[in-house]
């Protein structure tokens, strides 16, 4: 007892030292989204940082689904207490940007001596820039492409789709994968699997003359209601309504098009760079990707997230420690090897962590050639707001609920008055 009470007040010394140590160390926290495959990625990315920076911590915080995400994300930043580090897409940030609640990084990226504005693609950050200000660093760039199952393809007679396809082979390719192998009535496998929203159909927009808005940079107003966004519109439809070679809205109920993909019961899906990881968990057969095809014009439609600092964020310093340890060619190789992105970094785009022969897709190169083709939609504060009220309405025209005239004319009347939301 005489020994113990000689050595407590050396054990209450280093416990009080350690706890010293600890209120010391800046303490960050980082917020993402996305599967297993997704969260090891970040997880490794938050280790190789410790290993450089082990004077400060970071706390991963995960929520696997999106949508719970950025609920998540809306309400904690509207009471302040967002995670220090938040992913978020282009097409969202802008209402937060517009409620000065995010802090703008182009200072910091300027002052850096680790990364320099150079560096990355300009596709990746112009959209990030509001009022003039780079408000994040944007981590990748993609394109939408067409994900197809090499097997399906050859089984049936069909080639790699073309670099320079066209509506009409697609429409061939998804008739032909599309099967009722039992002659019962039922498909059983269909070509063609797509999300039906506004930023699916976008590029088809585009690619038929068309616009969204009436003007890009000072939008009033969509504009679906010209003879082009119709004609790409009523394609898009027809690929359910009339050609049958997408589920339906009972058939996707039951199982999602990329569900089907990955169980080998879906030739061809539409999807970002993001499905990757996923999909290199398939073992049943071969797979790759091919551009969108093209109709007058050829366009795809960005995808691209970034990491945002909260204004709420105490230690700004330690936090764009991160922000740039993410986006230098070590924390963004370890994120490409996942395979969840296209590397903002044109140096780590171009490596083998991003092109990596042994790994799927084969032809990931393609992501890098279509960047010229690139367009983004609107950076608008309520660009969330006009989307959703878009993607119910074109669902109800893809499923036969409601006529594409009538889904117009709802679109344009319920989505004009964000447009001059402040």
């Amino acid at each position: 007892m005489r020994h113990f009470t000689q050595i407590l007040p050396i054990i209450l010394f280093l416990l009080a030292a350690c706890a010293t140590q600890n209120e010391r160390t800046p303490q960050i926290s980082m917020m993402i989204f996305g599967d297993p495959a997704e969260k090891a990625a970040y997880e490794r990315l938050v280790r190789a940082f410790a290993d450089e920076r082990p004077d400060i911590a970071v706390n991963l915080i995960h929520i696997p689904d999106q949508q719970d995400y950025r609920r998540r994300l809306g309400v904690d930043l509207a009471g302040g207490k967002a995670a220090d580090i938040v992913l978020l897409n282009y097409r969202r940030y802008a209402a937060y940007a517009a409620k000065g609640v995010l802090e703008p990084l182009g200072p910091y990226l300027a002052s850096s001596e680790r990364i320099a504005t150079t560096d990355f693609y300009p596709e990746a950050l112009a959209p990030f820039n509001w009022q003039g200000q780079l408000m994040c660093i944007p981590q990748n760039l993609s394109s939408l492409v067409v994900y197809y199952n090499r097997d399906l393809l050859r089984a049936s007679g069909l080639t790699d789709p073309a670099p320079d396809w066209t509506w009409d082979d697609l429409l061939h390719y998804a008739q032909t994968l599309t099967v009722d192998s039992d002659s019962d009535g039922q498909i059983d496998r269909y070509g063609l699997g797509s999300e039906i929203a506004l930023n699916r159909l976008a590029p088809f927009i585009w690619q038929a003359g068309g616009a969204l808005v009436d003007d890009d940079k000072q939008p009033t107003q969509l504009t679906l209601d010209t003879p082009e966004a119709r004609t790409a519109l009523q394609w898009f439809v027809d690929l359910q309504l009339k050609h049958g070679v997408v589920p339906n809205a009972v058939a996707e109920a039951a199982e999602s098009s990329e569900r089907r993909f990955l169980n080998g019961r879906l030739g061809m899906f539409l999807n970002s760079r993001r499905g990757v990881p996923t999909y290199r968990t398939i073992e049943g057969f071969d797979w790759d990707v091919a551009a969108l095809p093209r109709d007058r014009l050829t366009a795809g439609v960005l995808h691209a997230d970034a990491y945002c600092m909260p204004k709420t964020t105490q230690n700004k310093a330690a936090t764009w420690a991160f922000i740039e340890f993410a986006n230098s060619a070590t924390g963004q190789t370890i994120i490409a090897e996942s395979g969840r992105t296209v590397p903002s970094l044109r140096s780590v785009a171009e490596s083998t962590a991003f092109l990596d022969p042994q790994q799927k897709p084969a032809s990931s190169r393609l992501f890098l050639e279509t960047i010229p083709l690139l367009r983004s939609v609107p950076v608008l504060p309520a660009w969330a707001d006009i989307e959703a009220i878009a993607d119910v309405e074109i669902e109800r025209a893809f499923y036969g609920q409601a006529d594409i005239d009538t889904v117009i004319d709802a679109i344009t009347e319920r989505t004009q008055p964000f447009f001059t939301t402040p």
